[in-house]
């Protein structure tokens, strides 16, 4: 599943996301996780999300309201600010959609829409008691093969990056990021070169590993051999299992996370890309950004803050995430710079693969 789930400040914050009939969370403007029993049931769970009792769930949890449209603006308009550099403080919001052109599946997708597919046979055979299990603690303590078996798949250096990570590196190179925010846990950011401390990975990566008995931390490398044929890692100190550091439902989230509290009331320009925005808290950052500062959606279907009333300044392109991506670049007229530092990144994997 190229994208897991979001995280929260304050006493230990645990994972969840809107899934069905669990206990629901959302997050206060003091940074913590409240709760509220919108659905049935019982105990720390991912939850999807469902319609917010204050609203009609168009609106974030930190909305703070929209306004008229009279100075609506455009992807032209967008691309004219970041080009004559009134934007230098972008902060970029990206989901799964942004993996499954570099042909990761949305894990999530997968039963319902491709029984047959390499990976959802793969996992079929561990007769998951249903799909989320994998990323369940009590059942991967129980059984940790079937997300190994995922591991497998979507470790680092099985996919390539495409337009919309080397799109955030140039924001990057001309010092115009002020971070990005990435719901996937598949190291392409890393891997298009955008450097670690530019990121936050909400939902952990595969570029570290804890063991799971002595807490004993390992540098995600250190796992390829074993993930690779097939094998279960074991810390040789005390034989427990080394589990990456991918955030599991009932985790405690990673604490990086809440850069947020600084990076969005500073932004001056909010980019989201390729994501549902089901997931909370993560969904809901979209609104933290001042309520002048235009965001820019680019994305399949209108989600989250941009499916029901908008703000004057949002500007919303749907359809295919790359092409939103390639239209904005080349309104930017950065296309020959992309180009050619896909060119020369591809360059640089098949001379590492041919060695």
């Amino acid at each position: 599943m190229a994208s897991l789930v979001s995280s929260l400040l304050g006493s230990p914050v645990r994972l969840r996301v809107y899934l069905g009939f669990r206990t629901s969370g959302t997050l206060s403007s003091n940074g913590r996780l409240g709760q509220r029993r919108s659905c049935p049931g019982e105990g720390a769970a991912l939850c999807r999300r469902t319609a917010s009792p204050r609203g009609n769930g168009a609106r974030g949890f930190f909305s703070r309201g929209g306004g008229p449209f009279e100075n609506q603006k455009t992807l032209e308009d967008i691309a004219e600010d970041i080009r004559e550099r009134r934007y230098e403080k972008v902060v970029v919001m990206a989901g799964a959609g942004i993996s499954t052109p570099s042909g990761i599946p949305d894990f999530r997708s997968l039963p319902p829409r491709s029984p047959g597919s390499g990976l959802y046979d793969n996992l079929q055979q561990y007769e998951l008691p249903y799909a989320e299990a994998i990323f369940e603690l009590r059942f991967f303590h129980h059984n940790p093969r079937p997300f190994f078996a995922l591991a497998k798949e979507l470790y680092p250096g099985s996919y390539r990056p495409n337009v919309t990570h080397y799109f955030v590196r140039l924001l990057h190179e001309k010092s115009q990021l002020l971070r990005m925010y990435t719901q996937n846990i598949d190291g392409l950011e890393r891997l298009a070169g955008i450097p670690p401390e530019m990121l936050v990975e909400a939902h952990g990566t595969f570029a570290t590993a804890t063991c799971t008995v002595c807490l004993r931390e390992y540098q995600g490398e250190e796992l390829r051999a074993d993930v690779m044929s097939g094998t279960v890692p074991q810390c040789p100190t005390c034989r427990g299992v080394v589990k990456p550091d991918i955030v599991f439902f009932g985790e405690e989230l990673p604490r990086h996370f809440f850069k947020y509290h600084t990076d969005f009331p500073q932004a001056d320009l909010l980019v989201v890309m390729g994501t549902s925005m089901e997931v909370e808290p993560f969904a809901s950052l979209a609104a933290v950004v001042g309520a002048s500062v235009p965001r820019l959606l680019i994305n399949r279907d209108p989600v989250g803050p941009f499916a029901g009333r908008r703000r004057a300044r949002d500007v919303v392109r749907l359809g295919d995430v790359v092409e939103g991506v390639r239209a904005l670049v080349d309104a930017l007229g950065w296309t020959r710079e992309l180009d050619a530092l896909m060119a020369v990144a591809a360059l640089k994997a098949e001379t590492k693969t041919e060695k």
